[in-house]
């Protein structure tokens, strides 16, 4: 199964299934079952975001080292990767244009809980990360950059 890490506390995010887009600087040709792996690295000021702090307060996550790191902790399908166009700058629309169907999507004005889990500069992807499974037992695994084969034990 091919995988990717992130870093937490994204990671933790998304097999939580409060994160649905993972925001990257590349796209894939790749669709289908995805694992996700949690980095060894912890972005600590991450939990200064409000909107990270609340979600992962919801789930009993109360501090930074409560987070899982080195291990895949959850299986997701990537259905769709979407390309990010912020074409008033920063603080104006984010416009999302599907790579696989050529939909349009639109943020504006408030932004969703989702704006604040990634990085949606002009010129990044969002890969769409559906029908999220996570692990009973966090998998120890070493991650890789970029996609990666990650073989499931049992």
């Amino acid at each position: 199964m091919k995988a990717v890490t992130v870093i937490q506390p994204w990671a933790t995010l998304i097999a939580l299934g409060v994160k649905t887009l993972e925001t990257r600087s590349w796209a894939t040709k790749h669709r289908g079952p995805l694992a996700i792996h949690a980095g060894q690295k912890v972005d600590r000021e991450a939990f200064l975001v409000p909107q990270i702090r609340e979600a992962l307060l919801k789930h009993g996550i109360n501090d930074w080292c409560d987070l899982v790191t080195g291990a895949v902790i959850a299986k997701v399908n990537l259905n769709d990767v979407w390309s990010i166009d912020r074409p008033y700058g920063d603080k104006g629309l984010v416009e999302k244009l599907s790579i696989d169907t050529g939909w349009t999507n639109v943020w504006g004005g408030y932004m969703p809980d989702e704006y604040h889990f990634g990085d949606y500069s002009d010129g990044r992807f969002a890969w769409q990360l559906d029908d999220v499974v996570q692990l009973q037992e966090p998998a120890p695994a070493k991650g890789q950059l970029s996609l990666w084969n990650w073989e499931e034990a049992g």
